[in-house]
């Protein structure tokens, strides 16, 4: 089998404006079943109900993850520095190509519902009989084992585990330049072509010369802007809340023996705790979207209203609240019960998340991805970036973040006389 490829086959990107392949792996490995699976799932979850331009996939996304890292290769290998190792090429480019081939429909709430891990089938689509094992056992019979010791971060050489996860690795710097580009948030953007250029493999780690600290700065910023604007907006965080109530309806439902008049056998399967890799290959967002839409007729009148409301994009209200008043909350739900309402389902709280931990965590955090950015200095002196920017010292502290209070507004105000008056004033319905 010839290693490359006869002709270099180029992908045109809004983000990376053309992404290469020449490794006639990588073009096989884009072409499986499960890679092709990705199109139907979106990066960003239901962020498209906030940002309607947030369509984009996990497809586009990993080959972008992919063209990252081939760049910064094809630069450690063109600055002939020996601290990179040649024989992990093809590894660190199929694993960056891949690191997210487990994800299922709207990942996280599918996860926070079931207890399934992406990473972990990931590394089953990998591993089992698939497509994607046939074609990296084409390179050597271990070559799958090796694909996934890099997403398990249990790789011998950390520095190929580092491109794909860390605190400036491939991954992000493609997730936050096309999620952007997606969104439309402009200050999420930041100058990568000076990042990829500053980078340096040194002594088992990936560094960044001194010289290109304020393009790091630029690059943290936009974390931090893309945190707040996108990813923690109260908005998205609404229909995640939706959505993971219908999983967790729907289970609640299966396990109590309901009849559903429809189910489809992905699902069930999921119910059951006993998917193959061929189950959660055919699960995919608009497989979950039908069933969602034929739901919406189901006989349980809380799935069915749950299933409205996230077709229809009618979205449960929030009031923010500084810090929550656990008597009170305790009152409210009582109170909702009064009316027939289901606290379970009808009064959410949302913490916020410990910020911090996903702008940057300085050197003595411990945790995934948890080693500092390390600035190189002329004499070959390391330091964390934190230790030297004041701006990075400054957004790695802020803990912002208030609790909101998420409520269906149209199912209350029907009720609203008979609600007490401090509860009104809780859900701004005084």
């Amino acid at each position: 089998m010839h290693h490359e490829l006869p002709e270099e086959k180029v992908f045109k990107d809004p983000v990376h404006k053309s992404i290469y392949v020449k490794d006639r792996i990588i073009w096989n490995l884009i072409n499986t079943k499960e890679f092709q699976r990705l199109r139907r799932i979106r990066q960003l979850g239901t962020s498209y109900l906030t940002f309607h331009g947030a369509e984009h996939s996990r497809f586009s996304h990993s080959l972008g993850v992919y063209e990252i890292t081939r760049r910064i290769i094809s630069q450690f290998e063109r600055l002939g520095d020996s601290d990179w190792p040649k024989e992990e090429r093809l590894t660190a480019l199929c694993a960056s190509l891949l690191h997210d081939v487990g994800h299922g429909p709207f990942s996280h709430s599918i996860e926070a519902v079931f207890d399934t891990h992406h990473e972990e089938w990931t590394c089953r689509l990998l591993l089992e009989d698939t497509e994607l094992n046939r074609v990296l056992r084409d390179v050597s019979d271990d070559f799958p084992e090796r694909i996934v010791s890099v997403i398990r971060k249990t790789h011998e050489k950390p520095i190929v585990v580092s491109l794909v996860t860390s605190q400036l690795d491939a991954d992000r710097m493609d997730f936050l330049l096309r999620d952007a580009y997606y969104t439309g948030t402009h200050y999420g953007t930041f100058d990568i072509d000076r990042i990829l250029r500053v980078m340096r493999p040194h002594k088992g780690r990936i560094v960044v010369k001194e010289s290109g600290m304020h393009a790091v700065e630029d690059y943290l910023m936009s974390r931090y802007q893309m945190y707040w604007q996108v990813y923690f907006h109260p908005v998205t965080r609404s229909s995640e809340i939706v959505l993971r109530q219908i999983f967790r309806r729907a289970k609640e439902l299966y396990r109590g023996g309901w009849r559903f008049d429809s189910l489809l056998e992905p699902l069930k399967r999921l119910f059951d705790g006993e998917m193959t890799a061929d189950d959660y290959f055919r699960l995919d967002e608009p497989l979950v979207q039908t069933q969602f839409m034929m739901w919406t007729d189901e006989k349980d009148p809380l799935l069915a209203d749950l299933c409205r409301r996230f077709l229809h994009r009618r979205l449960y209200k929030y009031t923010t609240m500084d810090e929550p008043d656990e008597a009170l909350l305790d009152r409210a739900r009582q109170a909702l019960l009064d009316v027939g309402l289901n606290p379970s389902y009808h009064l959410e709280i949302d913490y916020p998340y410990d910020l911090p931990y996903h702008i940057y965590r300085p050197g003595g955090d411990s945790g995934p991805g948890a080693q500092p950015i390390l600035l190189l200095g002329e004499h070959d002196e390391l330091t964390d970036i934190a230790d030297r920017s004041e701006i990075v010292r400054s957004i790695a502290g802020i803990h912002r973040g208030r609790h909101h209070l998420y409520y269906p507004e149209d199912m209350l105000l029907k009720h609203r006389d008979r609600l007490p008056s401090d509860i009104r004033r809780l859900i701004g319905m005084a």
